[in-house]
């Protein structure tokens, strides 16, 4: 898996990256937790999502944001991380500009900002939102939401409570044209503490019924410009 230095709005970052056998594989990005709160790109959640992509033909990328390890600037409350994020897509895309169609996956923090590129990047057909916190964070910007996608939270989540991950879901469900699927993990905290392997079985199974079409009534295959 190589170590990448790309260019972003702040100055280099560092990611790692292995890029797909096929050329016009689908792009996976891969988002951390929070830069304030011990969050890097090598967080366990994120490496073994990193890998589910690759397992399954994804060309994949996952990065620090700025300030963290090797990627330089610093904490920037969200906006400065949401400019990494679309130039981390716009790195990987120009080594790979055959390759049709992206996914964005994130973490806690990492969720939050995965949903606010997909809402700017029109070739990201689906996304993982990992305990997301739409009581810590403002998720009003969904309107609408533009693609299907995972949300998947802990039982006993005390950071983002399920009451408040309920009330995100019931009004994207509201949206017609794609569909919002909705785990909740039983047992498990914001952090999935001895419930890893339930996470991830959930996210591979969404995966693979996406990749066989299922789980996206009425959506239309969207195209890189």
């Amino acid at each position: 898996m190589p170590e990448v230095i790309f260019n972003g709005p702040a100055g280099r970052i560092e990611g790692r990256y292995q890029a797909a056998k096929e050329k016009n594989a689908p792009i996976a990005i891969v988002l951390h937790p929070h830069p304030r709160f011990g969050g890097t790109m090598n967080n366990q959640i994120v490496y073994q999502l990193f890998y589910m992509f690759q397992e399954r033909g994804f060309t994949t990328l996952r990065f620090n944001f700025r300030g963290i390890g090797r990627s330089q600037g610093e904490f920037d409350h969200g906006a400065g991380e949401l400019s990494d994020a679309a130039a981390a897509l716009d790195w990987v895309q120009a080594l790979h500009p055959d390759s049709k169609n992206c996914w964005v996956a994130g973490y806690s923090f990492g969720a939050w900002i995965g949903m606010q590129l997909l809402m700017r990047r029109p070739e990201i057909e689906g996304f993982m939102s990992i305990s997301p916190q739409p009581n810590s964070y403002d998720f009003s910007f969904l309107a609408p939401c533009p693609s299907s996608g995972l949300i998947i939270h802990g039982e006993k989540d005390r950071v983002a409570p399920p009451k408040d991950v309920q009330t995100l879901v019931e009004k994207l469900k509201t949206q017609k044209g794609i569909l919002i699927t909705q785990k909740t993990i039983e047992g498990a905290n914001h952090f999935f503490s001895d419930h890893m392997p339930e996470l991830m079985a959930e996210c591979a199974d969404y995966l693979d019924r996406r990749l066989v079409g299922e789980l996206t009534p009425g959506a239309q295959p969207k195209r890189l410009k």
